[in-house]
């Protein structure tokens, strides 16, 4: 199998194909925990370390693993590094990883992981298999990041609140407020919240992908017509 361009590779992982936005998977995580920025990331970051080193993991493995054991050979890789990345927020940021809660261990059945690892790390070297994992952990974590952000931002009028849960006490000053006596809009940091922000989101890529469709047919030149030039001849005699 030919392998995909590193530019076509970003481009579906960033956008095309985000597996937030248009393949929609892992859409629990992504509703659960993104009700403030610092818990978007730290699951985005998570989930991202947890992709690449699968699908490098998966790559290696793919032409020794038996096709009947496939599956459970990828899934006990998947679960064996969400285990080490919870080992070592336990050790780290353990109020952020109290907060998260069960959304750590549920990154072994994230669709987006294992969906990446059999559809295609198990048919590709494993630097392609690691970019493909990078590029697509990153639109998700960004997904997640703009979603926690938006309903943080509505709902409590501030923007990087208890960002030290991630990134220690240097991060103690990084909220930014910035709508002061803000009264709060409580739907937006409420379940049906993260429904109604992620279809915006969802709703705002749809518009702007039909407005680059639309300016591409403007841009396209007409196929050119092409005349003919009949050649007469005449004999003089």
């Amino acid at each position: 199998m030919s392998n995909p361009s590193y530019r076509e590779l970003s481009v579906n992982g960033l956008w095309k194909n985000n597996p937030a936005l248009v393949q929609l998977l892992g859409l629990c995580p992504l509703l659960g925990v993104s009700n403030s920025a610092v818990n978007a990331l730290g699951l985005g970051l998570a989930t991202a370390l947890v992709l690449v080193c699968s699908n490098i993991g998966v790559s290696l493995v793919r032409g020794v693993v038996n096709t009947a054991v496939r599956l459970p050979a990828f899934v006990m890789i998947i679960a064996a590094l969400t285990t080490c990345i919870e080992l070592l927020m336990q050790a780290y940021t353990y109020e952020l990883y109290q907060i998260l809660g069960i959304f750590i261990p549920l990154i072994t059945t994230n669709c987006v992981i294992l969906g990446r690892a059999d559809g295609f790390a198990a048919k590709h070297n494993p630097l392609i298999a690691a970019y493909d994992g990078l590029l697509m952990g990153v639109g998700f974590a960004l997904v997640l990041v703009v979603l926690g952000g938006l309903r943080e931002l509505l709902g409590t009028g501030a923007l990087f609140a208890n960002m030290h849960l991630l990134f220690g006490p240097i991060a103690a000053d990084w909220q930014i407020t910035v709508f002061t006596d803000y009264k709060g809009f409580l739907l937006a940091i409420l379940p049906p919240g993260a429904f109604i922000v992620l279809g915006l989101l969802i709703a705002l890529k749809n518009r702007i992908d039909h407005q680059l469709a639309e300016r591409a047919k403007v841009k396209q030149p007409d196929a050119p017509v092409q005349s003919r030039r009949v050649r007469v001849t005449g004999v003089i005699e």
